[in-house]
């Protein structure tokens, strides 16, 4: 039985060419194509939205990491005292 992983709703039919001979591998071997596009692209978007935040937050990060070289971690000193309790 085939479940989907999402509702029906607010899915777009999307036409995709893939090497024939992968396509035949693939039901061959039991996998949902359309699955596994779905997850592949699914971890490809997760990935580029991460790089993308990474950038457009790179200086507050490097603010942030400045400050910890020059100071320390702000709450550094209960470190010990956490890991002993």
């Amino acid at each position: 039985m085939n479940r989907p992983s999402r509702s029906m709703a607010g899915r777009k039919p999307t036409n995709i060419t893939l090497p024939a001979d992968l396509v035949a591998e693939a039901k061959r071997l039991g996998i949902n194509v359309s699955q596994a596009c779905e997850a592949g692209l699914t971890g490809e978007v997760r990935k580029r939205l991460g790089e993308e935040w990474k950038r457009e937050n790179r200086e507050a990060i490097e603010s942030s990491n400045e400050y910890v070289r020059k100071h320390g971690l702000p709450l550094a000193r209960y470190r010990d005292r956490l890991w002993r309790s």
